[in-house]
Parts: C-alpha cells; sequence; structure tokens
C-alpha cells in the first residue's frame, strides 16, 4: 500500500490516529509506503527512504529510527 501526500492538512490528533493505523498495519506484516514532504513524519515513522535529487541524478537514503543506514 502506498500512500501519497495528504498528511500536511491534517491536525496533529488527525495524524496520530493515522499513524496508529499505519503501525497495526505493519504489526500485521503490511507493507505500507507513505510519500510526504511533512517533516514531523520524519521523526514518527521508523524505517523511510529519503529521495535525494542532484544535477548527477537521484540519490536513495535509507534511514531507520531516525539515523542514516
Amino acid at each position: 500500500l502506498f500512500i501519497d501526500e495528504g498528511f500536511g492538512s491534517l491536525d496533529e490528533q488527525a495524524l496520530d490516529e493515522v499513524l496508529d493505523v499505519l503501525d497495526s498495519l505493519r504489526e500485521r506484516d503490511r507493507t505500507v509506503g507513505i510519500v510526504s514532504h511533512v517533516a514531523d513524519l520524519r521523526q514518527r515513522v521508523p524505517v523511510r527512504l529519503e529521495i535525494v535529487k542532484d544535477r548527477a541524478g537521484s540519490t536513495v537514503r535509507h534511514h531507520r529510527h531516525g539515523g542514516l543506514l
């Protein structure tokens, strides 16, 4: 499942509820991908991919629990 944006329009309570649902899906061995520019999600999503674009192309960085892998 991939979710593309929409998080920026949520208030903090609604965002908490959405992330709780996504966590419950992950706990049941479901894969959930989120495409977002919301900075707060960086701290709240335990594993993430960051795409960095430059003149030579794009680079993918893998982060886990706030640290770069």
